[in-house]
């Protein structure tokens, strides 16, 4: 083995990860909203939060990956530590699947058949399809399909370079020597640790075991070992990504490197029983591509099956290790590590939305209902979700950019668009609450009091508002654009009221029936609310968008009002209802 061959393998195996990370990728946004599907089973036992793990990362080729997900869970407080423990087990048996794919290199014989079934046969085809999809399709979901395969292609050509590169070390005698050096069990694992914790990814180093096997110089005896000790390495990532988050969050990180070590613990004693008291042959055997996968999903299978009746155990044992303070921890409402899975971290952003709207909604009720009876505690429940709107919208504004930076499909990019346009609305409804409290607060404290004409018109204006921000609120909560087009007739008739109840009140101003201090606070009343109804209008057409997946709200309003008979029945439908006094 020269330096060339050196460079071949170093190429080979950046070509490897490249592709593994690529195709991961690619699957991640395909399956985009079956891993929230997923994700929200978990609640529902034991072996539903193992499949879980197990389906995730299948999907996404990395049991790292999904586990700093279950971390950011944890720490946002979005699964319980209990849940998280059963989610990182299925995650262990999940990563297994890479090595299988991989094995597919190592398919002996010469049959047509055969060959065919070899990656060098088939991965050229799949590259060619692959490129087409990524440069000559519009549709983002077929560009992810063709990154998929081309991630595919660039994986195994990466393992055929390796393989191809690592051939001439079956000639060298230190190579040889290394192998059986690893023989030692538990230098094996600590081989193993040490080379995953490098790269984060036990798949990968499975991928590179798998590679060097071809030499024929690595024995079941050896791989065995190296393969428990790549479980543990693994651990790495997630610890590292548990540093700053909550104690619960770093306990998630804690059960994954427990149970790794425990399992190789009880599996290595094991084997190495085993090996003194049986010595079987087969261990002493070159090990081939497929043997490695299967003792990679052998071993992960027993340490599970050995582990999940104990998984109570396991969180006893994190409580231990990281006892509670008793302090009260600061909650991540949006954790970062979720960006790595873009789907999920959209659905949090969603969530936390919903909080957003709910408290802008309430905040708008109650400021309404303090223009008819003044409630103290109601106005500081008010100002305080103003300040929490604020807060809401910097928090899951600066989130959504960072999410829009990610590579997201057709319909999550569409969501993401709708969302930071409805957290502007949400907090511009709260600040119009705050205004129509201040004008509440002002004719009490100034003694004004309204006609009673101006009441009636005024009852009519609130009671068209608070039915336009429930409509609005209803159709974004459950992402519903029939409610939707209910909004826009009423927004119309509430713009028709303004104008109205302006003219009015100039004619009760004419004739004495109204002062000048009470018009002011009448001008600011009828002022906020028509721009409730504005921001209730741009909501509801954002849902209508989202579903289209097209976000030119101002086309979609002008659709709506043009030639449309539903339209035009619900408008006469809101004139009559608030518009009798007329």
């Amino acid at each position: 083995m020269d330096i060339f061959d050196v460079l071949t393998l170093i190429g080979g195996l950046c070509l490897f990860l490249f592709g593994m990370n690529l195709m991961g990728d690619a699957l991640e946004r395909s399956a985009g909203s079956k891993l929230e599907i997923m994700i929200g089973k978990l609640t529902t036992g034991k072996l539903a939060g193992l499949l879980t793990g197990l389906g995730v990362t299948a999907v996404i080729q990395s049991s790292s990956a999904t586990t700093v997900m279950v971390v950011g869970f944890v720490n946002s407080r979005l699964m319980s530590l209990k849940q998280a423990i059963h989610v990182i087990m299925g995650a262990n048996i999940g990563t297994t699947v890479t090595a299988w794919i991989l094995s597919l290199s190592g398919i002996p014989g010469s049959n047509i058949f055969l060959k065919l079934l070899k990656p060098s046969s088939f991965t050229p085809v799949l590259a060619l399809v692959g490129i087409v999809l990524f440069m000559f399709t519009k549709s983002n979901k077929k560009k992810d399909i063709g990154m998929v395969l081309l991630g595919f292609a660039t994986l195994m050509f990466g393992m055929e370079t390796m393989t191809g590169a690592v051939s001439g070390l079956r000639d060298i005698p230190a190579f040889q020597e290394l192998f059986l050096l690893f023989k030692n069990p538990v230098l094996g694992v600590l081989a193993g640790a040490v080379l995953t914790a490098i790269i984060q990814s036990s798949s990968a180093s499975v991928g590179i075991l798998q590679a060097l096997a071809a030499t024929g110089a690595v024995s079941y005896g050896a791989a065995i070992p190296i393969i428990m000790g790549q479980n543990i390495g693994t651990c790495v990532t997630a610890m590292i990504s548990s540093v700053g988050t909550t104690k619960n969050a770093k306990r998630a990180a804690l059960v994954h490197l427990s149970f790794n070590i425990i399992g190789t613990v009880i599996c290595l004693t094991a084997f190495s029983l085993v090996k003194m008291l049986v010595a079987p042959v087969l261990l002493n055997e070159s090990a081939s591509f497929a043997g490695i996968a299967t003792a990679h999903s052998i071993f992960n299978i027993v340490c599970t099956l050995l582990l999940l009746p104990m998984s109570g155990l396991l969180e006893k044992l994190a409580y231990k290790l990281i006892p509670d303070s008793g302090q009260a921890e600061k909650v991540s409402e949006l954790d970062e590590r979720l960006l790595a899975t873009p789907a999920i971290a959209l659905e949090c952003a969603h969530n936390l939305t919903y909080d957003m709207a709910k408290v802008a909604v309430e905040a708008l009720k109650s400021s309404v209902e303090c223009l008819t009876v003044y409630d103290k505690a109601k106005a500081e429940a008010i100002r305080e979700a103003e300040d929490k709107t604020d807060h809401f919208e910097d928090v899951i504004g600066s989130y959504l950019v960072k999410i829009s930076t990610k590579q997201l499909n057709e319909s999550e990019g569409a969501t993401a668009s709708m969302l930071l346009k409805a957290i502007g609305d949400f907090e511009r409804i709260s600040d119009h609450a705050v205004n129509i409290l201040e004008s509440a607060e002002e004719m009490r404290e100034k003694g004004i009091v309204f006609s009673d004409s101006a009441k009636t018109e005024m009852d009519s204006l609130s009671a068209a508002t608070l039915e336009i921000v429930t409509l609005s609120y209803g159709a974004f909560l459950e992402n519903n654009a029939e409610q939707a087009n209910l909004v826009e007739p009423l927004e119309q008739v509430i713009d028709r009221m303004k104008e109205l109840l302006r003219s009015r009140h100039i004619d009760r101003l004419r004739m004495g029936e109204c002062g000048i201090e009470a018009g002011f606070v009448w001008s600011d009343l009828i002022t906020n609310m028509e721009r409730v109804s504005d921001h209730c209008s741009n909501i509801a057409g954002c849902v209508m968008d989202t579903k289209e997946q097209n976000m030119n709200l101002h086309e979609s309003l002008k659709l709506l009002r043009s030639d449309n008979e539903f339209y035009r029945e619900k408008y006469t439908e809101y004139t009559k209802k608030y518009l009798s006094f007329v």
